[in-house]
């Protein structure tokens, strides 16, 4: 009988997983890893401990050069891009079998390659195997159309992959994000270039690894590491790349648009900022429930995420009494060992985003906002930013308006419903936000006035792979997840057949 290796459950197991781990570094370009042309590299470095992971291939406009090549070979030759929807089907449940296999390693990659706690990854990796099973089950289920005419004509509408897709993701969910992304990609038929960030590679190389194990065809599926003003340039400006999908912040979105505009006004979807807002109405029967909630949204993950429910509103009847809950809540989601299964917040990705975290909280104090937790990075080995609250924010302090990125909250107080939504929709963003009310009128007027892509209700951050995302005004324009992403990898072609001569 083969023994198997039973799951990590505590600190010292992930540690003695983690010993263990090797590291591909190269880059995977046209189903072979390779040094970057220029011989290149970057350190990856695990920010709760200061180690260097890997020297990690850079690559830049040669490499792109190459990729694309190998990525339009592959889509022109029809391997893949014709192959039976039926059958991709299959090779993409092999990859997320693979990844089922292999799901420890990769969490451990995210969590070593950018500090997120050990049980945040893996949940991540839940998402991303589901994503991808998802996407291809969806594959053979999508029927195109025959259009209503007259006897004489035979109207088809048929659906095409695009060709040539750039994925660049984000480092704060670098799987989960590269789940999102590839899988409807693939699924509808594309060639695929992934560009993970320079803050968090590792995963995706691993990725590449097994896709190649799963049997995708040569060019079907590549991975550049490397920098946004080098390699993700190269692709965006890239006339052989017809979609840019990307996940990050709002200037670099609007940078890619400007790029695609450049070229060859190739398709660009975009999930970018938010400083999404959470609305707590007196009404709510459980305070403790909704403050543990309302912590988690924007303590979780250190905050790193676009969706952080950065801004509590909060009815001023109840205001002080919620914010001492809020505190409560944040007691126990303290950093700590982003290896130990028990920690719910981990070390901040690297030092730029380190310092820029502690400037907004600097600036939070110099602009009159009264801190009530947090504040300070922990001292010793790594980057640790704690809980950090502020109350008495107004909508014209820079705390209350910019996306931060980290562990601050921002609570301002309101009194009317109206001057509520109003506070919400006062932002350039438009990702998502949150209402708790146990007042159902209230809850139907006020989710249809929220300027947002989602709106969680009672609960922050629900939803499965059957739901879009995406967010609104400078918050984006593209949709992950659910059947509707497949909509933005594939071209609708109309056929016109005249039946009679």
């Amino acid at each position: 009988m083969v023994s198997r290796t039973p799951s990590p459950r505590t600190l010292a197991d992930w540690q003695a997983r983690a010993a263990e781990l090797s590291f591909e570094s190269r880059a995977f370009i046209d189903d072979t890893f390779v040094a970057a042309e220029s011989g290149d590299t970057f350190e990856s470095r695990n920010p709760a401990t200061g180690e260097v992971l890997a020297q990690v291939a850079s690559c830049d406009e040669p490499d792109a050069a190459r990729a694309v090549a190998a990525a339009r070979q592959a889509f022109a030759g029809g391997e893949w891009a014709r192959l039976a929807p039926g059958k991709r089907k299959k090779t993409l449940l092999r990859l997320a079998d693979l990844m089922e296999a292999h799901k420890h390693e990769l969490a451990l990659l995210d969590t070593l390659d950018m500090g997120k706690p050990i049980s945040s990854s893996l949940g991540d990796m839940a998402g991303a195997i589901g994503c991808i099973r998802y996407q291809a089950e969806c594959i053979d289920k999508l029927y195109g159309e025959v259009a209503p005419t007259g006897e004489e004509t035979l109207a088809l509408v048929l659906r095409e992959p695009i060709g040539v897709v750039a994925a660049i993701v984000p480092w704060n969910f670098p799987l989960m994000m590269t789940a999102w992304k590839i899988a409807p990609a693939l699924a509808a038929g594309n060639s695929v270039i992934l560009k993970p960030s320079e803050k968090s590679p590792l995963s995706a190389l691993r990725l590449a690894q097994l896709a190649k194990e799963a049997g995708l065809p040569k060019g079907v599926f590549q991975v550049l590491p490397g920098f946004g003003h080098t390699v993700g340039k190269a692709l965006a400006l890239s006339h052989e790349v017809d979609c840019l999908a990307f996940t990050g912040s709002t200037a670099v979105g609007k940078q890619l648009m400007q790029y695609a505009g450049q070229s060859n006004l190739k398709r660009v979807y975009l999930e970018c900022g938010g400083k999404s807002p959470n609305l707590v109405f007196a009404d709510c029967k459980d305070l403790d429930r909704v403050a543990s909630h309302a912590a988690a949204a924007i303590f979780h993950n250190q905050g790193e995420v676009c969706i952080a429910g950065s801004r509590l509103l909060v009815e001023n009847t109840i205001r002080d009494d919620f914010v001492e809950r809020v505190l409560k809540a944040a007691e126990n989601m303290q950093p700590g060992d982003p290896l130990d299964p028990d920690s719910f917040m981990g070390a901040i990705v690297d030092e730029v985003q380190h310092r820029r975290i502690l400037d907004y909280i600097r600036q939070g104090v110099e602009e009159g906002a009264r801190l009530r937790s947090g504040g300070q990075a922990l001292e010793g080995p790594g980057l640790f930013i704690p809980p950090t609250v502020f109350d008495g924010v107004t909508p014209q302090m820079t705390i209350g308006r910019e996306e931060i990125f980290g562990p601050v909250l921002a609570v301002f107080g309101f009194d009317t419903e109206e001057e509520a939504v109003a506070m919400a929709n006062d932002t350039p963003y438009g990702l998502a936000a949150g209402l708790w009310s146990q007042d159902i009128d209230r809850i139907l007027r006020v989710t249809r006035r929220l300027q947002s892509g989602q709106v969680f209700v009672n609960n922050w951050a629900g939803g499965d792979q059957t739901m879009p995302f995406g967010g609104v005004k400078q918050s984006g324009n593209g949709r992950d997840k659910s059947h509707h992403s497949l909509e933005e990898y594939s071209e609708l072609k109309s056929v016109w057949m005249s039946l009679t001569l």
